[in-house]
């Protein structure tokens, strides 16, 4: 961090206990911000730390963290630093009512530029992405069992020239970011590791392990 900058309140988020005992996630967001903070002259001046679900209606009361560092940022008049937007959420309700906290929120990714209008815009294109795989994966599955075809683990046809074609390209879609952690020297475990902690699904809409990753990194 840069000794005697801006000040700011470090935010960082796992979603699931497993994810922050192996500190892959958390490592990350930490390095983002530590990058962040060295090229646009901001130090930390304190770091929360939270593994829980960003998901549900009442995520800020399941979120001391964040609220803990909302509270700190207000005394400390300061903003509150994150590596990514969905650390924060992908709701866009949820966003908004971040930014009624009267609380500037930075996201690492995104640059210090970015005003609260921006970051409302980020969160909807992040939930209407959500939205679109959970409904290409719900109308892949009845098309399936309209045919009475036999389903896959993940509840979707995996021989079906049409949902093969849009696994293919949802795989293309993630060519940058799968670039951006092959970059960081990642392992295959440990890409996969990060890509469910950003909660990016799967070309088929579920969980990455290892040979997923190593799959998709061989269609590309």
């Amino acid at each position: 961090m840069v000794s005697g900058g801006r000040p700011a309140v470090a935010y960082i988020r796992v979603s699931t206990a497993r994810q922050g005992r192996s500190g892959l996630g958390l490592q990350a967001q930490q390095a983002a911000i530590a990058r962040f903070c060295e090229a646009e002259g901001f130090e930390v001046i304190s770091t929360h730390i939270e593994v829980e679900t960003g998901k549900g209606a009442d995520a800020l009361d399941r979120r001391p963290e964040l609220a803990a560092a909302l509270s700190e940022a207000k005394r400390k008049k300061c903003p509150v630093l994150v590596a990514k937007l969905d650390r924060l959420s992908r709701d866009v309700a949820f966003i908004a009512g971040l930014m009624s906290q009267r609380v500037p929120f930075i996201v690492a990714e995104l640059g210090a530029d970015a005003d609260p209008f921006m970051l409302h815009i980020y969160a909807a294109l992040a939930e209407k992405e959500r939205r679109l795989i959970s409904a290409r994966t719900k109308a892949a599955l009845q098309a399936a069992k309209a045919r009475g075809r036999r389903l896959g683990q993940n509840g979707a046809e995996r021989l079906a020239p049409a949902y093969k074609a849009k696994a293919a390209e949802r795989a293309k879609a993630l060519a940058p970011v799968l670039g951006e952690l092959q970059a960081a020297g990642l392992s295959a475990r440990a890409m996969a590791a990060e890509l469910n902690q950003r909660e990016v699904a799967t070309p088929q809409g579920g969980r990455w392990h290892a040979q997923t990753v190593i799959r998709v990194l061989e269609r590309l």
